[in-house]
């Protein structure tokens, strides 16, 4: 039984880097282009294996069905939003989305409400889970990097180096929000905080 898992895994992923190969191989630079969306987040859920809070957020992935019609090109949303458990509101729902980011050097980011991100993080690991299907190099990173000091409503990584190629990636984990509010016992910063636990990450596909 053991074996013929192994051997199910392995046509199931030659199958997905085939019609990869496909569609990278027609594509032109600037042309958006049609992607398998499963094939695509099976890679991710390849790449994520031994890291159990990433498997879990990919197969919450698979469990939606969506689909994912074109590739974005860098500095363009991912193309499925998240789903958090406080969503853009009071209730659960669609949050934020990931987004690729290419004017300082290759970087994978997040957008999203309620209010602006938190300059403090403690407590919460946001993370994007990413693999170049171009040339097989794969990742995980913590979203770390925030500027307070403008009006900044994203949190990003580092500066990386992925190489050139077709990405998927997906941003999943938790992320503090907060708002101005009145000076109280409760808010003696003059500031209102919530915890976003992201459900359903955010999933796309880019060209670096």
């Amino acid at each position: 039984m053991h074996r013929l898992g192994l051997i199910r895994r392995f046509t199931a992923a030659l199958a997905a880097a085939t019609a990869f190969a496909t569609v990278f191989c027609g594509h032109a630079a600037a042309e958006p282009v049609a992607i398998d969306w499963n094939a695509g987040v099976q890679q991710l859920r390849s790449a994520a294996r031994g890291n159990p809070a990433a498997e879990q957020a990919v197969d919450r992935l698979l469990a939606t069905g969506q689909v994912v019609t074109q590739v974005a090109l860098p500095a363009q949303p991912f193309q499925m939003p998240a789903q958090s458990d406080i969503g853009r509101g009071d209730g659960p729902g669609v949050y934020g989305s990931g987004i690729a980011l290419g004017y300082d050097g290759f970087r994978f980011g997040f957008f999203g409400g309620p209010g602006t991100i938190s300059p403090i993080q403690d407590g919460a690991k946001l993370q994007v889970m990413w693999i170049n299907l171009s040339n097989g190099r794969s990742g995980t990173e913590t979203l770390t990097e925030h500027n307070d000091a403008t009006v900044d409503t994203t949190i990003r990584t580092r500066t990386l180096d992925i190489g050139s190629g077709l990405v998927v990636a997906a941003v999943y984990g938790t992320l503090w929000h907060r708002w101005p509010v009145p000076v109280s016992d409760a808010n003696p910063d003059g500031f209102q905080y919530k915890l976003a636990t992201i459900s359903i990450p955010s999933f796309g596909a880019v060209y670096n």
